[in-house]
């Protein structure tokens, strides 16, 4: 997985939104080509001090645990909505590049293109590794929808200024919904397709719980360390 030229990760606001809308002008929206052997999902966590990545590496369809990486890095980017990309990017590419076997989708707990630059952290790591993702967040940031009926895999399209932008879809009978969105190299219907097909028990699709759980473990071992 090799980054695109130049710094996709500046460390001031005004830097970092043109970065945004130049990496929003490369998201390619596509059905995903073939059908992905490989899936990853990832997520981060933060100290005082540092942010830490976990990714988690399944087969697919069978949803086969394969392996775990954890990456720590240092905080470069204050917190500041919208932008989460530029806090948590670099760590999630260092724990994705140590795993064992590159994934063919990546999972991410966060924005896609539903994002007000379209440029959340899914498509943000996607363009900048050319890695079809997808983002699965627990609550909106942009956009309107109808509420989804209350089954599993009820859903209702997510849009934003006349653009669908996602899906907003029951994981579970009965609890709040996941907001999907495409990432880069996918489509709307590959994203809900394939965040269906990974959830099992619970609302999240197992390989972002798994890397949900790792990254909260490990940054709480770190915040000790640091105290």
């Amino acid at each position: 997985m090799q980054a695109v030229p130049g710094s996709p990760w500046p460390k001031d606001i005004q830097a970092a939104r043109l970065v945004q809308e130049a990496l929003a002008r490369r998201v390619s929206l596509r059905p995903l080509k073939g059908s992905p052997k490989l899936i990853a999902g990832v997520d981060a966590c933060f100290t005082k001090k540092s942010v830490v990545a976990a990714a988690s590496l399944f087969s697919y369809p069978a949803l086969e645990f394969l392996n775990d990486a954890v990456a720590k890095d240092r905080l470069r980017f204050p917190y500041v909505p919208g932008y989460l990309s530029f806090r948590e990017g670099p760590a999630i590419i260092k724990a994705l590049k140590k795993l064992k076997a590159r994934p063919d989708v990546v999972l991410f707990d966060g924005q896609g293109i539903a994002h007000p630059r379209f440029m959340g952290i899914a498509s943000h790591v996607g363009v900048v590794l050319d890695i079809p993702t997808i983002g699965c967040a627990k609550s909106r940031l942009i956009g309107e929808f109808d509420e989804p009926g209350q089954c599993k895999g009820d859903w209702s399209p997510l849009l934003y200024k006349g653009r669908k932008i996602g899906a907003v879809v029951r994981t579970r009978s009965g609890v709040r919904p996941l907001f999907v969105s495409p990432g880069h190299r996918v489509d709307i219907k590959t994203s809900l397709d394939l965040v269906m097909q990974t959830v099992a028990s619970y609302r999240l699709p197992e390989p972002i719980r798994r890397a949900d759980q790792l990254s909260r473990q490990t940054a709480r071992k770190e915040a000790e360390d640091e105290d």
